[in-house]
């Protein structure tokens, strides 16, 4: 009808998963976009904050939660009482890493409210800062205070990248954007060209920064795909340059703390396995041991038997790598193994192959277990990265699921694709949602969807009550007409928020979550408390982004107020 299109209109996940009856896959599954999230401070390290009766002198305090770019803190000495839990801003709060005091020749003091609980201030320090985590300095000081880890890894930045298709040797790479930690990078000296662009996951375990490779004892070569475009001198000048200029675009060291280690593996040369080509993950083949590098890394290589043949389907791995199988574990689990180009008949038989080649099966001790435990089951929804083609992300449905792995069914992609095998534990899935939060293009199902008229309610609370616990306790329970300003100390502050304790959520909000936020907000100026209201509302949401859409500034305000950036998990 008239209120149709074709992959024309916007793609509203909500109304998708309700019209296909589908349910989306737990983001709780997607361990790498959890550790993407993370603002660098945790639970438990501790920083040393200005005391607020006294702004000329300090005390230790320990981070009690985060949300965003806000702490919850609590002095030390308070043990387990909440009472005096206080929110700041790490954007504008006097805030510092253990030591600053001693550095700076600031003063330490114990608060008046726990004075009598401390009778020895340097006692009571060596105890609780022995052993303790303070808070990154890079991240309390400087350009990176207040910054998302992740967004440190910006345009321009350079990283090291091993080359995975034919030897272990390194080059520069720099980033070209980064989508939620999703790089597109290119290869330094290529700047005019994109045609060797790669999209990398930051915590890729064959991403690096700059200075891996001099560590680790590797070279900086510029990969064989593009050694040809350019003079080795020219490679050479390239590389001085990106040594002069090392520190403009390094990354810090600590975004790659979470990267997964690699272990020590223990293939030799000739063994036999079954294996899915990560440039073509559609079939689970036949594939031999080619080289052994060291205890990290080996090369596999599909089996094609053809004489005429003349490329090679190998790349670099290690022991935790995706996609690698031991011999008969596609029979044992009911799957197709697709005999190796050249093979004579349809019907494989490994210990006909076996025999034929005169190699032996990588034992069960060379792979990795497997697990089932990891939320995902059939029919659910995500999204994907299109292997063929690494620009597209696409909706993607769960059709098949063994051990540890996923076969998942892409839709709306460019050129039809068969169904993708992944891991569960790869880095080119993401939760339903994913790409909106980042503003990046989810390609849409190629179905017509049809425009729903929406209803909309509309409630208007009876009373407006002041919740009493945003506002000095002398206003508590004040009925206030719309027109009031609130006062707090003498001073005019932001309008009042009200709560209507007897709404229920509407259908932006998950109520599961609504119950898990504070009993109440702490103590602090108007907008610090406003701003950490709205961050656990619109972290509440069942679509963080689209309350956060809700609640924007599309056009210049009116009025001359003090601005505020939210951003959405």
């Amino acid at each position: 009808d008239a209120g149709s299109s074709v992959e024309e209109m916007e793609f509203n996940w909500d109304e998708y998963l309700e019209d296909t009856g589908a349910t989306a896959a737990p983001h709780g599954s997607f361990k790498h976009v959890d550790t993407s999230l993370q603002n660098g401070f945790a639970p438990g390290m501790k920083l040393e904050v200005a005391v607020k009766s006294d702004q000329n002198t300090y005390w230790v305090a320990t981070i009690i939660t985060t949300c965003g770019q806000l702490l919850l803190l609590r002095y030390d000495g308070y043990g387990e009482d909440r009472k005096a839990d206080f929110w700041c801003d790490i954007m504008t709060a006097d805030l510092h890493p253990i030591g600053w005091c001693e550095q700076n020749k600031k003063v330490l003091k114990v608060p008046e409210g726990i004075k009598d609980k401390i009778p020895d201030q340097e006692e009571f320090l060596q105890r609780v800062l022995k052993g303790a985590c303070s808070a990154p300095a890079n991240l309390l000081e400087g350009l990176h205070r207040g910054k998302n880890p992740l967004d440190l890894i910006a345009p321009g930045s350079r990283l090291e990248l091993q080359n995975v298709r034919d030897t272990l040797e390194a080059w520069i790479v720099n980033v070209v954007e980064n989508v939620g930690g999703r790089l597109k990078l290119r290869f330094e000296g290529l700047e005019d060209s994109d045609k060797f662009d790669q999209w990398l996951f930051y915590l890729d375990p064959f991403l690096h920064q700059v200075g891996w490779a001099a560590q680790h004892g590797y070279s900086l070569q510029p990969p064989l795909a593009i050694r040809s475009l350019k003079s080795e001198t020219d490679w050479q000048e390239i590389l001085k340059k990106v040594k002069e200029e090392e520190e403009e675009s390094s990354v810090p060291t600590d975004l790659f703390k979470d990267k997964p280690v690699i272990g020590v593996h223990s293939f030799s040369e000739g063994m036999k396995l079954e294996a899915v080509d990560p440039m073509a993950p559609f079939v689970i083949s036949p594939a031999t041991v080619l080289k052994v590098y060291n205890e990290k890394y080996f090369m596999i290589e599909i089996d094609d038997l053809r004489p005429e043949r003349t490329t090679s389907q190998s790349y670099i791995c290690h022991v935790n790598s995706a996609g690698l199988f031991p011999v008969q574990w596609s029979l044992k689990n009911g799957l197709h193994l697709s005999p190796p180009p050249g093979y004579p008949g349809q019907d494989f038989d490994w210990a006909d192959y076996l025999k034929q080649c005169g190699a032996e099966a990588a034992p069960q001790s060379c792979f990795p277990l497997l697990t089932s435990d990891h939320g995902f089951k059939e029919n659910m929804k995500l999204e994907a990265v299109n292997p063929v083609d690494p620009e597209e992300v696409c909706i993607a449905t769960v059709t098949k699921l063994k051990d540890s792995y996923l076969w998942l069914q892409l839709e709306g992609s460019k050129k039809p694709i068969p169904d993708c095998i992944v891991s569960v534990e790869s880095m080119n899935i993401f939760p339903v949602g994913w790409c909106e939060t980042n503003g990046y293009q989810l390609r849409p199902p190629r179905k017509a969807i049809v425009n729903k008229q929406k209803k909309i309610a509309v409630v208007q609370p009876e009373k407006q009550i002041l919740s009493s616990r945003t506002v000095h306790d002398g206003l508590k329970n004040q009925e206030l007409n719309s027109s009031d300003s609130v006062v707090i100390n003498g001073k005019y502050c932001c309008p009042k928020i009200y709560f209507n304790h007897r709404c229920f959520s509407g259908p932006y909000l998950n109520k599961g979550r609504i119950a898990e936020l504070p009993q109440s907000v702490g103590p602090g100026n108007c907008v610090l408390v406003l701003k950490e209201v709205l961050t656990l509302l619109i972290n509440a949401a069942y679509k963080p982004s689209r309350v956060l859409r809700e609640l924007q500034l599309d056009e210049e305000a009116a009025w001359h107020g003090h601005g505020e950036t939210l951003k959405a998990k």
